[in-house]
């Protein structure tokens, strides 16, 4: 097993002076943690895998293709692999879980 703890890994997300912690990596998928602060500008380009968003805290919009949403601390988001998304209008500060399948590369 396994196990983390969201301030723990927010703590050294924090310390490596990243916005992206993979703490994850097994054979079929990865994990991370993803932060974007109030305001700040989301610079990912689509991924070759697929990923599911799940959103511990803050408020944001999300684009994904050509569709938008409203999330805030409980939403999920499923992204296909090779779509362009972003989050955008980040309101609080945004922390995300992102699981990637298979593996982020």
């Amino acid at each position: 097993m396994k196990a983390f703890r969201l301030d723990d890994l927010e703590a050294e997300r924090a310390a490596n002076d990243g916005a992206y912690l993979q703490f994850l990596r097994e054979r079929n998928m990865s994990v991370g943690l993803y932060a974007l602060d109030a305001g700040q500008i989301d610079p990912q380009l689509p991924h070759k895998q697929d990923e599911v968003y799940f959103v511990v805290s803050g408020r944001a919009a999300i684009t994904v293709g050509m569709e938008t949403t409203q999330v805030a601390r409980g939403s999920v988001v499923y992204v296909p692999a090779g779509v362009p998304h972003k989050f955008h209008h980040i309101s609080e500060d945004l922390r995300v879980m992102v699981v990637f399948s298979p593996p982020e590369s």
